[in-house]
This record gives structure tokens, sequence and C-alpha cells, in this order.
């Protein structure tokens, strides 16, 4: 059993999320290769404190990422800061020799994933992947496997989005994601958008052009000091895309939807695909089923299809058992030091994201700002 140390950069939600991960590791059965948490940076002493207080491996905990970098054991790392941290800690990682794990967008804007892209391809043994977990449910894992079949035949339609409601609240604080300097101009795009391309872009779905409605919905919100501070950045948006399968060439309409304010949505992923032979669609609001239409003449009847503890990396939890959010972190652990170790993923749709599906977003979502910007639609 091969073990990656690993540094976390960025400790907060997401940080705690691959910790507890890591903490659980012998959950998965047939996994050569495990990590292990050696070092932690944070600028809040409170968060580095359930670090310490849960991790005995853990020998280096610090304020300054610089240090963490420099440390000769830490072999890889997780790093979840802001967007606008992205393109300087990414690099520096990158540079250091550091495998690389880091959040979506990867990088503020465009340019700023320009940089991170010719880093990379200065670094070529540097293994770098993006975080999104939306693949690693066992009902997309299935929607993957029919599209290695080839079961859909033609494809009609495809419609994929994220909807979050926690800004659904008016009072709800300020936080650095309404910030321009903090997340960037895609706002809820950058935030959310990885999460809704994953599966079409790992499919080879690649958007043609865009026409992109974005909404600015509140204005300004507790500054948590007794005043009011402006939003600046898009709550929602719906990009309408026509797009091209690159294996067979046909196009046909696609949508991307992001949103922080959907009623009636607490965290949902939702997937469609529509075509000739069959059709398949998921939420996570049915996270253990998926409906899938299969066409061979006569009546059309969807079935739902219980999916169970079907992962792509195998657990100790019996198939008849269900799956939940923490197994998707999990699962996108597991691919992640799966492919460090074996050089690829266990299969075509059960890998992260890779650096060029991510510069693919950027250019969807530079696009995406043009078009709201002209009114138009953009070719990417």
């Amino acid at each position: 059993m091969r073990t990656v140390k690993f540094g976390i950069i960025g400790c907060g939600l997401m940080g705690r999320e691959f910790a507890s991960a890591a903490a659980r590791w012998c959950h998965l059965s047939d996994i050569d290769v495990k990590p292990e948490i050696v070092a932690v940076c944070d600028t809040s002493d409170k968060i580095l404190k359930w670090y310490t207080d849960n991790f005995q491996s853990i020998k280096q905990v610090t304020s300054d990422y610089k240090q963490l970098l420099a440390n000769a054991d830490v072999e890889a790392v997780y790093i979840a800061v802001p967007h606008n941290l992205h393109a300087e800690l990414y690099c520096a990682a990158i540079k250091a020799g550091k495998h690389l794990l880091g959040e979506k967008p990867f990088g503020i804007d465009k340019p700023a994933n320009d940089t991170i892209m010719d880093c990379i391809k200065k670094h070529p043994n540097v293994f770098v992947r993006c975080s999104s977990e939306s693949l690693f449910f066992p009902a997309m894992q299935k929607i993957g496997k029919m599209l290695e079949n080839n079961a859909f035949g033609h494809i009609l339609e495809v419609n994929s989005g994220f909807l979050h409601s926690s800004d659904l609240d008016f009072t709800k604080p300020i936080n650095w994601k309404r910030m321009l300097k903090l997340n960037g101009e895609y706002g809820c795009m950058g935030d959310l958008g990885m999460h809704a391309c994953h599966m079409p872009f790992r499919a080879g779905w690649l958007p043609k052009n865009v026409s992109a409605i974005l909404s600015k919905i509140v204005k300004e919100r507790p500054d948590g000091k007794g005043g009011m501070a402006p939003c600046e950045t898009w709550d929602n948006a719906t990009l309408f895309c026509l797009t091209e399968d690159t294996s067979s060439k046909v196009q046909f309409p696609m949508t991307i939807k992001t949103q922080r304010i959907a009623p009636g949505n607490k965290n949902t992923w939702y997937f469609e695909v529509l075509g000739t032979k069959a059709s398949a669609r998921w939420s996570s609001k049915q996270i253990n089923t998926v409906e899938i239409l299969e066409y061979t003449g006569g009546e059309q009847a969807w079935q739902v299809i219980d999916m169970g503890h079907e992962m792509a990396y195998k657990s100790i939890t019996g198939g008849i058992f269900e799956a939940g959010f923490s197994d998707s972190i999990l699962q996108m652990w597991a691919a992640f030091l799966y492919e460090i170790h074996h050089g690829k993923p266990i299969s075509k749709f059960a890998g992260c994201v890779t650096p060029d599906e991510a510069a693919l977003s950027h250019k969807l979502f530079t696009a995406a700002l043009k078009s709201e910007k002209e009114k138009s639609t953009v070719c990417l």
C-alpha cells in the first residue's frame, strides 16, 4: 500500500471533508494507495485546532503556505482558497513539485487560468486535477457506462445544472463569493459551474457557442458591521449552447444552469441526456435512483432504477445500501490517488476534472460574460 503524504492549504469546509475522507480510507476495499495528512495551513487557529485534535499524523501547522510547500515530507497538496488566490498558490505548489488537487474554477478568470495552464505545461511530472464530486454518484456512473456503450444513439439534447439555495435568505451576511475581487466576474458560474460541466466535457460534448442569461438578484447584503455591502457577482446563470459530440460530430442543444438562489433546492445536481435509442435523467434530490427510457418502438416508458452503493471504487458497504455526499467525496479522492499511483483513471467516467476540462470551462464562462454584455450569441 503506497502512502501519499498530503498538505492542506485552506482548511475550511472542503478541507475538513477531505480530512474526514482520509480518516475513513479503510472504507475502500480494493485500492492500493492511501493519503496521510501531515501538514495544514490556514489563518484561523480555531480551524487548525480541529485538525490537530483529530489527526495525530499532522506534523506541521502553519499560516504560511510557503512553509508548507517547502516541507520535503509533503508529496501532494489540496488547496481550497478564494478564487483570487488560485493562480498564485496553484503555481507555487506546481513549481514546488507537489501533486495538486485544486478547487474550481482553477483561476479567478481566463488570464489566471492561462497562467496556471502554462505552469502545468512547464512541469509535466506534477499531477494536477480540479475538484468536482458530481461524476462519482452511482447514477452518474451508470449514465457514463451507457455513454461508453453508445446506448443513447443520436444525442438530441443535454441539460446539466447545479442549483443552490444558500443565498435565498436575503438577510444572510455578505461573504467573499459576492465580491468581485475575491470571487471574480464569473460569480455563480465560477463557484458552481464545474459541477455542471464535468460530465458533458468528459463525454466529449464541446460547446460551439453560448447565449447566456445572467441575473443579479440581491443588490446588497448585511456587512456584519451594522451596515450594508453591495453584491457584485452574478447570482444565477443559464447558458444555452450549441454543442458538438467530438466523436460523432453530431450537434445538439445543451443547457448549463448554475444558481445560488434556487427555491426548493438545498444543493441539487441534475443531469439529463435525451437520445434516439435511450434517454436518462438524474437529480440528487433522488440521489440513489436514475430514470431511463429505452426506445425500441411502440410505447415509451420511463423506468426508475434504484442504484444502491454501486461505486467506481469498491468499498466495504454492500451494494444494497444507499450512497450519499460523503461517499462521493471519498470516491473523488480515491480517483485522485488512484490516478497518481497508476497513471490513469480506473475508467473514463471515474476520473477527476482535468486541467484541460477546467480550461474549457473558462472559455465557456468568458464567452457567457460577453454574451450577457452584448446580448448576443458568442462563439467559443
